[in-house]
């Protein structure tokens, strides 16, 4: 069995093509989100009102969140070209997607405890005041989004096509995070003025269990996403375009494929081949050059 020879050495520094930008405007966001944090926590506890307390605490965790991953983009950063990493530091944001995850999961179930215990013994809220914090917290939701917006992909997968935007799960979990933290600002707004003007306190608390559930399937939604990077799930689309080019010809058989992710816009794989005597180990690479998500590969061949 021969390993293809590299013709020469090579960096393993998988960062995304947008990783320093995206770490600015990260940085950006954190620190507006901490002065609305706190003004929402204190007012929600002032006026009473759960929903609004919910906004906070959802604002609390994505301040949170976004810190971790600011903290991993400077982290991968500096340790790009460090050599006791095999594969580079480009999952170090899916590994800060994946704790800021747990945490709003803890966080969201704290929420929608305290939600039902207000639902069940209802307190007195100023509506008036509330509201008008809440809808300072939309405000600041909606120029979060927009920062954060520039810099995330929108691409989505489409089959067996090339998807060159890349998957960055640091400031993906940011801009969704923000989606999130808007819609519940808007449902704290609706139902405090349903509270104001219908005199329906109780969808005060019922908006705070929304808001928990917005979280709950937030949280679920990025664990799965990072979880499945961090421990290599292979990508099927790439996997499937290698095995096609490899095998098309019909001179040469996969006995074993690994491919996984290394950064946001780049991919490993390792192919085992046994072909005949019309190709080898150059020959495969050469077919496998179409496969632009593949950014380190190791070809192993021998001869049938």
């Amino acid at each position: 069995m021969n390993a293809a020879p590299s013709a020469h050495t090579h960096e393993h520094v998988f960062l995304g093509s947008a990783h320093d930008e995206n770490a600015k405007r990260t940085l950006w966001v954190v620190m507006l989100t901490v002065v609305m944090m706190v003004a929402e926590i204190a007012a929600g506890a002032w006026t009473g009102s759960m929903a609004l307390l919910a906004d906070g605490f959802h604002m609390a965790t994505h301040a949170a969140a976004l810190g971790i991953a600011a903290a991993a983009y400077a982290y991968a950063r500096r340790n790009a070209s460090n050599s006791r990493y095999s594969f580079g530091t480009g999952k170090v944001g899916d590994l800060g997607g994946f704790a800021s995850a747990l945490i709003l999961a803890l966080v969201s179930l704290g929420i929608g405890v305290e939600s039902v215990m207000r639902l069940l013994q209802p307190a007195n809220v100023q509506f008036g005041t509330a509201t008008l914090i809440a809808v300072v917290g939309l405000a600041v939701n909606v120029v979060s989004a927009l920062l954060l917006g520039h810099g995330h992909s929108h691409g989505h997968d489409h089959g067996h096509d090339h998807d060159h935007h890349g998957h960055d799960n640091n400031m993906r979990s940011a801009y969704v995070h923000v989606l999130a933290d808007a819609l519940t600002s808007v449902l704290a707004i609706a139902a405090l003025l349903a509270g104001r003007y219908l005199g329906w306190v109780w969808l005060d608390p019922a908006m705070g269990i929304v808001g928990a559930v917005v979280i709950a399937r937030w949280s679920w939604s990025l664990m799965r996403t990072t979880a499945g990077v961090l421990l290599d799930q292979t990508d099927e689309h790439v996997a499937a375009e290698i095995r096609e080019l490899v095998e098309q010809p019909g001179d040469a058989t996969i006995t074993d494929l690994h491919v996984w992710r290394v950064g946001p816009d780049a991919h490993a794989a390792i192919v085992s081949v046994v072909g005949r005597s019309t190709t080898d180990a150059e020959g495969i690479r050469e077919r496998l050059k179409p496969v632009h998500e593949v950014s380190h590969l190791t070809v192993e061949f021998r001869a049938a």
